[in-house]
């Protein structure tokens, strides 16, 4: 067991005091989940979370705060504040398939873009005791990106005839772009003994702060068919078309810090 004690001189600004969340004793049992919601602030005296258990904090702000004065973790307790994860984008729709003679098929749709990773959370934490039994993992990476939509396939052309030759193949969509990965948010941990509690990190208490995967580009829709002679001269036939091109990948977020404050 590694048993930290740090004194801190808690205060909270007037303007922000009225969104606190606030309880004597908050115990977790094990598996449980607490997620905060409409606050962003945590004040605790006792707070206890048994193993496996997960505080979801509230992401709809940027930044949160815990302070607790006695704080036990057990085994496998995380403490969640990853951003949000961006959304795959659309696929387009395939172009028009025609069955008229001689006529090119329709070109594929753009396929929509996925959407960026929302920024991790930034967590401060205002701690008096610590006790960790386990480990306490908390997560401030920033949410995966989502990837860009496949263009829409190319329409078929019509057939070709003694008159003339068969219809193209519609040009495939091209495809969209990926999604920003989302930025890490940042630790800051608000102790008067920091070197105890810096041994703790990568032991006890393991903090992952990476940035958000990136969107992969959409790939390119196929081009379509080429009409065929009805006659069976290969000279007659239209020409497949040509495939979309793909969407370009998105770009990494940026991992987050650790940061010590002395009190």
């Amino acid at each position: 067991m590694m048993r930290l004690h740090v004194y801190v001189f808690l205060i909270f600004c007037p303007t922000i005091a009225w969104s606190q969340i606030r309880f004597t004793k908050l115990v977790l049992k094990p598996k449980e989940v607490y997620e905060i919601k409409g606050s962003d602030i945590l004040v605790v005296d006792e707070l206890v979370m048994m193993d496996s258990s997960k505080i979801i904090l509230y992401k709809l702000k940027p930044d949160n705060f815990i302070h607790a004065k006695s704080a036990t973790f057990g085994k496998g307790c995380v403490i969640d504040a990853v951003g949000i994860p961006g959304l795959r984008g659309r696929n387009g729709r395939a172009g028009l398939s025609v069955v008229s003679p001689c006529t090119d098929g329709g070109p594929g749709m753009v396929g929509t873009e996925g959407t960026n990773g929302g920024a991790g959370t930034n967590l401060s934490l205002y701690l008096l005791d610590i006790t960790v039994n386990g480990t306490l993992v908390i997560d401030v990476s920033g949410g995966n990106a989502g990837d860009g939509g496949k263009g829409g396939d190319g329409g078929g052309g019509g057939p070709g005839i003694r008159l003339c030759k068969g219809g193209n193949g519609g040009q495939g969509g091209a495809g969209s772009n990926g999604g920003n990965g989302g930025s890490a948010g940042s630790v800051t941990f608000n102790a008067s003994r920091i070197p105890e509690l810096r041994t703790m990190l990568g032991v006890k208490i393991m903090v992952r702060n990476y940035g958000g995967d990136f969107g992969l580009g959409g790939e390119g829709g196929a081009g379509g068919l080429a009409g065929l002679s009805t006659l069976g001269n290969n000279k007659m036939d239209g020409s497949r078309g040509h495939k979309g091109t793909k969407g370009k990948n998105g770009v990494p977020g940026k991992p987050g810090a650790i940061n010590f404050q002395d009190k």
